[in-house]
C-alpha cells in the first residue's frame, strides 16, 4: 500500500521506508531506530539548489543545517550535491572537516560561540562566521589577528518581522537573544565598528526570523527590510555587502 513518496506498507503488512522493511531493520540494528532515505534527501537539496540556479541565476548558495542531523554521511552527500551547510558548534565543524567538506562552503553560526570553538574554526580557514555580538566580534578579530588571518565575517540581524509563527521559535525581533536589533540602531553600530577593523572582513548580513513558517509574506517583509538595510550601509559607510541570507528552518520530507 503506498502511502507516501517514501513510505508504503509491504505484502507482509510491514512499513517500508525507501524500500526497507522497518520491522526487518528493527530485528537488525535493535531500536530506537532512526532511518534516512537518502535518495528522498538528495531531491530535496536538488529542489532548492535547482531553484536558486533557475530564478537567481545560481546567485545564491544552499545550505544544510547540521543542527538537523550532524554524521559524516550527511556531509558528504551535502558535498557531493554542491550545496553548502551551516555549522552551530566546535562538533558540528570538527565533523564536517572529517567529511572532507570544503570549509569555504561553510557558516559557523550560533549566540554562543566559545574562545575555542572560534579559534578552531579560524585556524582551519572557516569559510564565514554569523556574528551575533559585539563581543564576539571583538573574540574573531583578535583571534585573526593572533593567526595572522582575515576573516569573512556576516553580521545576524533581527529585522523586527512577525514570523507568524509560535513565540518560542520566533527569533527575528528586538527581545530576541540572537543577533543585533535594527530598531535601536545596534545593527548600525556593531558595522561601523567592525569596519575599522583589520583583521575581519565584512561580506554580508543575515536573519533567522523563526522556524515552522507556512507562509511567504514574513519571507518577503524581511527580503525588504534587509535590502533596505544593506542600501543604508552602504549610502553610509561606503560599504558593499556580497552576501545576504535570509534562513529557513526547513524540515527533510524523509
Amino acid at each position: 500500500m503506498y502511502i507516501h513518496e517514501n513510505f508504503s506498507v509491504n505484502n507482509e503488512n510491514h512499513l517500508e521506508i525507501g524500500g526497507c522493511d522497518c520491522v526487518y531493520l528493527a530485528k537488525k540494528y535493535g531500536t530506537p531506530l532512526y532511518v534516512m532515505d537518502e535518495n528522498v534527501i538528495r531531491k530535496n537539496m536538488r529542489t532548492y539548489k535547482n531553484s536558486i540556479e533557475k530564478y537567481y541565476n545560481s546567485n545564491g548558495m544552499v545550505l544544510y543545517a547540521s543542527k538537523a542531523f550532524c554524521a559524516l554521511k550527511i556531509y558528504r552527500i551535502a558535498k557531493e550535491e554542491k550545496i553548502g551547510v551551516d555549522v552551530v558548534s566546535g562538533g558540528e565543524l570538527y565533523t564536517a572537516i572529517k567529511a572532507g567538506f570544503d570549509l569555504k562552503n561553510v557558516y559557523f553560526h550560533g549566540n554562543n560561540k566559545t574562545f575555542e570553538e572560534l579559534e578552531f574554526a579560524i585556524e582551519n580557514g572557516i569559510g564565514q562566521i554569523v556574528v551575533d555580538s559585539i563581543y564576539e566580534l571583538n573574540l574573531i578579530d583578535e583571534i585573526s589577528k593572533k593567526h595572522n588571518t582575515k576573516t569573512n565575517i556576516l553580521f545576524r540581524i533581527k529585522p523586527g518581522v512577525d514570523a507568524h509563527t509560535h513565540e518560542f521559535i520566533s527569533t527575528g525581533q528586538i527581545d530576541s537573544k540572537f543577533g543585533v536589533a535594527l530598531e535601536n540602531d545596534e545593527a548600525y553600530e556593531i558595522i561601523k565598528i567592525a569596519k575599522e577593523k583589520e583583521n575581519v572582513k565584512i561580506v554580508g548580513i543575515h536573519c533567522h526570523i523563526g522556524s515552522q513558517i507556512f507562509e511567504l509574506e514574513p519571507f518577503k517583509e524581511a527580503a525588504k527590510v534587509m535590502v533596505d538595510f544593506m542600501a543604508k550601509i552602504k549610502m553610509n559607510l561606503v560599504l558593499k555587502l556580497k552576501n545576504l541570507t535570509l534562513a529557513v528552518d526547513l524540515v527533510l520530507n524523509i
